[in-house]
């Protein structure tokens, strides 16, 4: 029988260095293979949610025009309703058609006071605006019915109605009144970034 080192049989020492092989390979094993087989899992999961981003990504490309043709139809309809709720005064051109109206009623335009808009709700301020008119009754009635029209909301409160005398004009009754319209609160950035 051969014997090796310090007279132990050969075996002994394949034995001993099959041994050395196998825990050196659990060794690896456990130290690089298996960390790097968790790390091919984890870049697998990885890999999955990615594609599902990317299918998600390709079916909204796909919609894009319908997106498009939706962001569109909600921008005519914020127009719209900007109409009807502005987020601004403009004293201006509400003091023209007010004007103008009085002018085609025939009535005497003798106060147009815009006070400060006041907060009522996080979405909308009120805005009351003080009016004296002098004319008819008749002329009065058309005048709320073209104020009516208006594409502002314009409510009519605190109605006064009083007759006058005056020599030279045919203007029976005077007419003071609140009236009060509305301003849309603008969201700011912060706001749009809570969404």
């Amino acid at each position: 029988m051969e014997t090796g080192l310090e007279g132990k049989p050969i075996y002994y020492g394949a034995g001993a260095g099959v041994g050395m092989i196998v825990v050196a390979f659990l060794v690896g094993h456990f130290l690089f293979f298996d960390k790097m087989s968790k790390d091919i899992e984890k870049q697998g999961r990885r890999l999955a949610e990615l594609q599902e981003k990317i299918a998600a990504g390709r079916a909204a490309e796909r919609n894009l025009p319908q997106f498009k043709d939706e962001v569109r139809r909600l921008e005519l309809e914020l127009d719209k309703l900007l109409q009807i709720l502005p987020s601004e005064r403009r004293t201006d051109n509400l003091l023209r058609r007010v004007r103008s109206l009085a002018e085609q009623g025939d009535f005497d335009l003798l106060r147009f006071d815009p006070g400060e808009p006041a907060s009522v709700s996080e979405f909308y301020n009120e805005w009351a605006i003080s009016i004296r008119l002098e004319g008819t009754y008749h002329n009065l009635a058309l005048f709320f019915d073209r104020i009516k029209r208006f594409s502002r909301i314009i409510n009519i409160e605190n109605l006064q109605v009083t007759p006058i005398k005056k020599s030279g004009t045919n203007h029976t009754i005077g007419a003071s009144f609140i009236a009060k319209t509305f301003l849309a609160v603008e969201t700011t950035s912060e706001d749009e970034e809570e969404f």
